[in-house]
């Protein structure tokens, strides 16, 4: 459950992303990373994934190296292969299995943290939209991430931000005249004669009216607007997260290579 946001007297319906996936109240990104709002406390978890799952809006450019893929898609697998690696190894070195297997609480807890790490969590941001987003800088997954980015805490800023670029873009459209104009429409379109507004519109009604009340169009139109502005806001963030995914996909080619040609070394 990702958290709410407050400002708007309106049900709203949700926004699609290029992914196919809503971003309305939830914060995209590493799935081992919490976050909260300012009216609510939620807890984003993973059992088994153990890389970012969030819809970066950062093309993948030209192989850096012989080795490394071509196409974000590619190169995510990539990562996460490795970054998979590093965790087995990680718990390996402490006695722990990641296995699929149901365990009793007691050694649940143990591989939880030794997973995501333990007490207070360490790495923090706030963002634009006034989610917050934290993370352990202990456990393996933290780890893994030390030795594949090379910058734990630099990685975590840059990861989080472009991972909201397009949650950012949507939280400020939505002062705009226009779409709180068309958010209105839509309203009114949603809601039943003679009954009250609905928490929860039907599907099929909330689409249809999103196409006539012309909150669709306006959407789309403010947030290609929007997310242009965002980029340019995060320009600093974005050379940092493509330098420091560049360096992992470096460090991932290495890691996938035999044992005997493996080099051995971090990458600058």
């Amino acid at each position: 459950m990702g958290p709410t946001r407050s400002g708007s007297d309106h049900p709203e319906p949700p926004i699609r992303t290029s992914c196919g996936r809503s971003d309305q109240g939830r914060s995209k990104g590493d799935p081992m990373l919490r976050t909260t709002s300012r009216s609510r406390h939620a807890l984003l978890t993973a059992a088994a994934a153990l890389l970012l799952s969030g819809c970066a809006t950062v093309s993948a450019g030209s192989p850096a190296a012989p080795g490394v893929p071509s196409g974000t898609a590619a190169q995510d697998a990539l990562l996460k292969a490795a970054e998979h690696r590093l965790v087995v190894d990680c718990l390996d070195d402490r006695g722990l299995v990641l296995t699929a297997r149901p365990r009793a609480p007691d050694e649940e807890q143990i591989l939880q943290a030794a997973l995501f790490g333990a007490g207070p969590r360490e790495l923090s941001l706030t963002l634009a939209t006034g989610a917050t987003v934290t993370a352990h800088s202990d456990g393996c997954a933290a780890a893994a991430r030390q030795r594949l980015y090379g910058d734990q805490r630099s990685w975590f800023r840059a990861q989080v931000i472009v991972d909201n670029l397009r949650a950012e873009a949507q939280y400020r459209m939505r002062d705009d005249p226009a779409h709180r104009t068309a958010l209105a429409r839509w309203t009114r379109c949603v809601t039943p004669p003679d009954r009250p507004r609905p928490e929860r519109p039907d599907p099929d009604v909330a689409a249809r009216c999103g196409r006539e009340s012309g909150l669709d169009a306006v959407r789309a139109r403010l947030e290609a607007a929007e997310l242009i502005a965002v980029r340019a806001l995060h320009r600093d963030e974005l050379t940092t997260y493509r330098q420091l995914r560049d360096r992992a996909l470096l460090r991932a080619v290495d890691l996938s290579a035999p044992p005997h040609q493996q080099k051995g070394t971090s990458h600058p």
